[in-house]
């Protein structure tokens, strides 16, 4: 069993009023919701149990069985290339040039797994435990154990496809640390570890178009989830080149198209990254689940000012030979960090967080980092008044290791570093800030990883099952193939067994409907002929997003933030100004749709923070903390999913509370001290 005793007394903290709701008036109460399908019974058997008990088509039906991916990144890549090697008939999709192209090649650090190489106490339960503590106990135990267990195959799985994970020097694959663990579980391939997966799932996915069984449409944007009869059973989708509105129809759909973190503007997704497929499923009856929880990750590249469009992560497994640190004297922040003695400098993680250090988890890191530059010790050059950074030193494992093992380990990342910045960071500290990276929310799936619309089905990012309020790093890739190669073939086999399903008219109503709705939308977007340009109405919203739902939230904040957000979305329908055709290539058409899906889903996630008086993982409330500054959850008002309904544009969304009940692990107030 792992050690539990890292825990706080919390009798002397600020406690919620248990009557008091916050976002009264901006919601109504519905029916609670629960996941049926998760099997009863030990945890360690219940993910055999449902693989058994799941149906199946024989080899004959699934040539007649077909099924549309949405988005080509580890968790479609890998679902459409294990459904066409099963015999399906499938048809992939995404916006990118090429599926490549897909944001999983952006991750740097690792991928976790319980292999326990190191021999330093990792297990199945250990993961799980980590993973249920790191989200701050707002994950479902039968899923999180199900991705620990699963973890191991994905390994196996990478290594027989040729990854080139890092070894040690007996040929052994290496395991490095990464932050809210305190075993060595991640496995890397230097800071290239999602280019060198996706590469792999890429070879998967290529084997299948070759063999028949999938076929690719890339440059391809859905834009609308067609529900036939309560099922999903096609998309309309925008040919991003000719500018074609296309409709293609399937027995089933899933959802592998990420995060929405780019609501905030400025985040570490590539620029495409957006809520669309999402958001239009959500439109169409798939409730929404946690969209308040965002990750903001501690190891980014500061922003240098108004100019930029996007911000550049820096691995998290820098933290593991790297040592975060501010001047202790607010005189120093101007001072090259080499003229400031040891005696000088606040490690501030060490000191707060002996056990753990420098490896907290990512919300715990990036809420002090903020602390410390609120406080005035920030260094780096001013922005708005402000020096927003921290240094991420590496001379003493330049001491210890010598500069080729550094290199070694972690050269890719010192190279992108410099070039972006200028400056040798073997020889000068890095500077690194807080940025919005990655989404625990995302629509509301069961233990099957279908969603409340039956037929639709959400893996990866998209869905919000597996890590409650945060994500531990390495935990990403993680999930995407565990969805990807060995969840979703094993689940959706269960929903396809009831077929061969009937076949989907061209001029069925519903299917008119969408195709009227998706028209409609562009023809109002071209005929607006407005005076301000896409992009500044998604910078402004970013803004307003970072600064009243981002590293901290409070009530007044939030609902100035409401406020703000629906008068800036009724000026963008008035206003907006999308130059050029729809019958042809067109990005300030297709950024024109982005934006709009991320009005309605930046008020849905103010309200859903309003909604939720406590602090737990990535979700802060000024309100509620301990003496310490630290997060302080309430258990017995929170300990729920939140799942939103879709009413319209202009009422009120619905809350379905999936209540959480944990049978293995006792939720204790986290510490990581």
């Amino acid at each position: 069993m792992p050690d539990t005793t890292n825990t706080f007394d919390s009798s002397h903290t600020m406690h919620v009023d248990d009557d008091y709701d916050d976002a009264a008036g901006y919601y109504v109460d519905g029916d609670p919701i629960a996941d049926t399908k998760a099997p009863q019974g030990p945890l360690e058997e219940r993910w055999d149990t449902r693989q058994f008990e799941a149906r199946i088509a024989n080899p004959a039906n699934r040539r007649r069985l077909s099924v549309i991916v949405v988005g080509t990144g580890l968790a479609g890549a890998a679902a459409a290339a294990t459904l066409g090697e099963a015999g399906y008939v499938v048809k992939s999709f995404c916006y990118q040039d090429s599926p490549r192209r897909a944001h999983s090649i952006a991750a740097q650090g690792g991928i976790n797994a319980a292999k326990n190489y190191k021999g330093d106490g990792d297990s199945v339960f250990r993961l799980f435990y980590d993973t249920i503590k790191g989200g701050d106990y707002r994950a479902r135990e039968s899923n999180v154990y199900r991705l620990a267990q699963v973890s191991r195959n994905i390994i196996d799985q990478c290594v027989a496809q040729g990854v080139p994970f890092a070894r040690e020097y007996g040929g052994l694959l290496d395991n490095r640390s990464f932050g809210g663990v305190q075993v060595s579980r991640t496995f890397y391939a230097r800071g290239q570890t999602g280019q060198q997966l996706l590469i792999g799932a890429y070879q998967a996915l290529e084997r299948q178009v070759a063999a028949g069984t999938v076929k690719c449409y890339s440059r391809h944007e859905m834009v609308e989830l067609i529900v036939v009869d309560g099922r999903a059973r096609g998309i309309i989708v925008r040919d991003l080149v000719t500018g074609e509105i296309e409709t293609y129809f399937a027995d089933v759909v899933v959802l592998a198209n990420g995060g929405y973190g780019n609501v905030f503007f400025l985040s570490t997704n590539a620029m495409g990254s957006n809520v669309t497929a999402s958001w239009r499923a959500h439109r169409k009856g798939a409730l929404m689940a946690n969209p308040c929880y965002t990750q903001i990750h501690p190891t980014c590249i500061p922003v240098s000012g108004s100019h930029q469009s996007k911000l550049t992560l820096m691995s998290e497994s820098l933290r593991n030979d790297g040592r975060i640190w501010v001047p202790k004297k607010k005189a120093d922040c101007e001072k090259n960090p080499r003229d400031i003695p040891e005696e000088d400098r606040d490690y501030y993680l060490e000191r707060i967080y002996p056990a753990f250090g420098n490896l907290v988890p990512r919300d715990i890191a990036s809420r002090q980092a903020k602390n410390m530059c609120d406080e005035g010790r920030g260094v780096g050059p001013e922005v708005d008044g402000v020096r927003r950074g921290v240094y991420l030193d590496f001379a003493d494992a330049m001491e210890r290791l010598g500069h080729d093992a550094i290199a070694e380990k972690y050269g890719n990342l010192f190279d992108m570093y410099a070039r972006i910045t200028g400056e040798d960071p073997y020889t000068t500290p890095m500077r690194i800030y807080p940025a919005v990276h990655y989404v625990m929310g995302g629509l509301w799936v069961d233990y099957d990883l279908q969603s409340t619309i039956p037929g639709l089905f959400v893996t990866g990012e998209a869905n919000f099952s597996d890590h409650g309020a945060n994500r531990l790093g390495a935990s990403a890739l993680m999930q995407g193939l565990a969805d990807g190669y060995f969840v979703l073939p094993n689940t959706i086999r269960d929903y396809l067994a009831e077929g061969p399903f009937d076949k989907v008219a061209e001029d069925d109503p519903a299917v008119v409907e969408a195709q009227q709705s998706v028209q409609a939308q562009i023809d109002k977007f071209m005929n607006t002929n407005g005076t301000r340009s896409v992009d500044s109405y998604h910078r402004e919203l970013g803004n307003i997003m970072w600064e009243y739902c981002g590293m901290e939230r409070t009530a007044d904040g939030l609902k100035k933030a409401i406020d703000l957000i629906r008068s800036l979305r009724d000026d963008f329908w008035r206003n907006v100004k999308v130059l050029g055709s729809a019958e042809t290539m067109n990005q300030s058409l297709e950024r024109a749709g982005r934006v709009a899906d991320f009005f309605e889903l930046g008020e849905l996630m103010c309200i859903d923070a309003l909604n939720r008086r406590e602090s737990c993982g990535g979700h802060f409330r000024g309100e509620s903390q301990t003496d310490e500054g630290e997060a302080l959850r309430h258990d017995g008002k929170y300990a729920y999913v939140a799942a939103w309904e879709w009413t319209g544009l202009d009422e009120k969304p619905v809350l379905h509370k999936e209540n959480l009940e944990y049978e293995f692990v006792e939720m204790k107030q986290r510490s990581y001290k």
